[in-house]
């Protein structure tokens, strides 16, 4: 187990990081709201540096109902890798489907719990939510990322939400957490961005690139 894990990024790096975060969560809500006609309101970020096997168990002390979720999860990789878990609340899909499908007959919304059109629906949000926050802070530090297709996973937060192909046990991951909540609390949740640890060196460097604009 790593126990330097706090020396993994300085003050000054956590502080340039959730300032690059802020900006880019702020023109992704913006983005947001004019593809699905629904503002969202992201929380200020908080950054963590842990190590590898403690991450569910963090996840779990920031999510007040984890047996009761749903989840989508999806990677991101080029210089900035890693996994994109968007944890809604229970019911967030019928909420959603409540105010974006107004013109759906009434019998299709009260369809059964989890149904086609809702998980779709928490998909393609999930997709853009996703895209968007990840998208921005890649492109403030210089980088295009690419997406695998987004996953759909209902219930329990478990261990099988983990790539373990990206995340090496004996490695530390920095997770970027924001709360998110849409209008009139139609959906709210957590969005947690796992950095793989490959990623840390190209973080730092980016970081000081980003700060040497302001020199």
């Amino acid at each position: 187990m790593n126990n330097n894990r706090q020396e993994v990024l300085t003050t000054e790096e956590k502080d340039t990081l959730q300032e690059i975060m802020n900006i880019g969560f702020g023109s992704a809500a913006a983005d947001i709201s004019e593809v699905i006609n629904l503002y969202v309101i992201l929380s200020v970020p908080t950054i963590s540096v842990l190590n590898t096997p403690d991450l569910i168990e963090y996840i779990k002390s920031e999510v007040a109902d984890h047996k009761n979720i749903s989840i989508v999860e999806q990677n991101f990789f080029s210089k900035f890798k890693g996994l994109a878990l968007l944890i809604f609340t229970l019911g967030a899909g019928k909420g959603l489907l409540s105010a974006l499908g107004k013109g759906l007959d009434k019998e299709i919304l009260e369809s059964d719990p989890m149904g086609m059109l809702e998980e779709d629906l928490l998909l393609e949000v999930g997709n853009i939510l996703v895209g968007a926050c990840v998208g921005k802070i890649a492109e403030l530090l210089g980088d295009v990322v690419n997406y695998s297709p987004p996953r759909l996973i209902d219930g329990n937060l478990a261990d099988r939400v983990l790539s373990h192909d990206i995340f090496d046990p004996k490695n530390i991951v920095i997770i970027l957490h924001t709360i998110f909540r849409f209008s009139g609390n139609t959906a709210s949740g957590c969005l947690f961005l796992v950095t793989s640890h490959e990623s840390v060196s190209w973080l730092k460097q980016a970081l000081r690139t980003f700060l040497s604009q302001y020199e």
